[in-house]
C-alpha cells in the first residue's frame, strides 16, 4: 500500500493544541478513479468470481506478481472501503447477519432468525419461451406486498407474427432479509481483473492525477 500512496500530494497535520507542532503527512482523503472509458474496454480487463479464501493483495500477487499493486484491483472495481465493499467470507457474512439484525428479534430469538423468517422483498417472475428456439428470457421485477399478493400464477401461450409459440409463464416470489444479505454479498463476488499488459498506463493515471 505505501506505493500506491507515494504520488499522493502532501498536507499539515497540527500534533498539538497550540498550533506549534506541524508534521507533513501524506493526504490520503484524496480519491482518484480510472477514466470509465478505460474500464468499458473490455480487451484491458477479464472477470473473474472472488472466492473466500481471496483478498485483494492475493489476487495482485497472483496477477501481477506484487501485492503492492492490490490498489489497481480496487480501483478497477469502485471499492473505496475494502472492509465492506470487498466480500465477506461466510463465517464473517453470517457475524454480520447476526449483528445487523439483533435488534429485530425477539426475545429468545437470534438475529439470524429473524433474518431468515421475515420478507425484505416481493418479486413477479416473467418466464417467456419461445417452443420453436428453446429461447428463454427471465424478467424478475420488484413490487411491493401489495401487487404480490394479488399477482396471478398463470401460464399463456401466443402465436406471434412469424409463426412461432411464445409461452408466458407468471409466477411470484419473495426474498428474507437472510437471502438478501447473501445475495448482496455474492454479488460483489464478480469483479473485473486490469490485464497485466495494462498496469503501467493504470500507475501512468495515477501519477498524472497528482501533477
Amino acid at each position: 500500500m505505501a506505493n500506491y500512496f507515494y504520488n499522493f500530494p502532501t498536507t499539515y497535520y497540527i500534533n498539538t493544541d497550540d498550533n506549534t507542532d506541524l508534521d507533513v503527512v501524506t493526504d490520503i482523503t484524496k480519491r482518484i478513479g480510472f477514466e470509465q472509458e478505460f474500464k468499458k474496454n473490455s480487451a484491458a480487463y477479464f472477470k473473474i468470481v472472488v472466492t473466500d479464501d481471496d483478498t485483494p493483495e492475493i489476487l495482485a500477487h497472483k496477477f501481477y506478481n506484487d501485492v503492492e499493486k492490490h490498489w489497481i484491483i480496487l480501483m478497477m472495481n469502485d471499492i473505496v472501503d475494502p472492509q465492506f465493499d470487498w466480500p465477506m467470507k461466510e463465517p464473517d457474512l453470517y457475524k454480520f447477519i447476526e449483528s445487523k439484525y439483533a435488534n429485530n428479534a425477539s426475545p429468545g430469538q437470534t438475529g439470524t432468525d429473524w433474518a431468515e423468517n421475515h420478507t425484505q422483498s416481493y418479486f413477479k417472475i416473467e418466464t417467456k419461451t419461445i417452443v420453436q428456439t428453446g429461447q428463454i428470457t427471465i424478467e424478475k421485477i420488484a413490487i411491493d406486498v401489495n401487487t404480490y399478493a394479488n399477482v396471478a400464477i398463470t401460464s399463456v401461450s401466443y402465436t406471434l407474427n412469424d409463426g412461432y409459440q411464445l409461452n408466458v409463464d407468471v409466477t411470484k416470489e419473495t426474498q428474507t432479509y437472510f437471502e438478501y444479505e447473501v445475495e448482496s454479498n455474492d454479488a460483489k463476488r464478480n469483479i473485473i481483473i486490469l490485464r497485466p499488459e495494462f498496469v503501467p498506463i493504470a500507475i501512468n493515471e495515477l501519477k498524472n492525477a497528482f501533477t
